[in-house]
């Protein structure tokens, strides 16, 4: 399942502050910039979603400035679709290997930082795949309209956006 991760502030100055953000496993790291409202991975031409998943990498996802809405769908869960906030001075998102998911930033865009764990076996090449849920019946079925709606954390239902 995936996790909401605390970190701590150890150290204040005045008008500054100290984070500890580390996630001690991280073995490569990312920094995504959305400008604007965007969507990774963007939607097909059709307009079907689309999603990553990484087979052999955890991420741990630290907004740094703006927020992101996470789409994250992983069928070895209780309830497989969630709908996750993140939001700029919160909380790290965990998302295991083998997890759907995909997000739409908000309206002025956002930075986040990936404190990933990659196994030693594997690439960026083979880790950065998309997958349309149009082509995967079961991940088009459980984010479709028709489907039981998704677990939502960390913000009402009337901000959520289509991706």
């Amino acid at each position: 399942m995936f996790e909401l991760i605390s970190y701590e502030r150890f150290r204040d100055t005045p008008k500054v502050r100290f984070f500890d953000v580390t996630i001690a496993q991280s073995n490569a790291r990312d920094l995504v910039y959305h400008e604007g409202p965007a969507i990774s991975p963007h939607n097909t031409s059709d307009q079907y979603w689309q999603f990553y998943l990484h087979p052999h990498q955890e991420d741990n996802l630290l907004a740094l400035s703006g927020g992101r809405t996470f789409y994250l769908v992983n069928f070895q869960w209780e309830t497989p679709f969630h709908i996750v906030r993140l939001e700029a001075g919160k909380d790290i998102l965990r998302i295991p290997p083998g997890t759907f998911h995909r997000s739409v930033s908000d309206a002025d865009g956002s930075i986040v930082l990936n404190q990933a764990v990659r196994a030693e076996t594997t690439s960026i090449q083979k880790e950065f795949r998309v997958y349309n849920s149009f082509k995967i019946p079961k991940l088009y079925e459980v984010t479709s309209v028709a489907a039981a709606p998704p677990r939502i954390h960390g913000m009402d239902s009337t901000m959520l956006r289509a991706a």
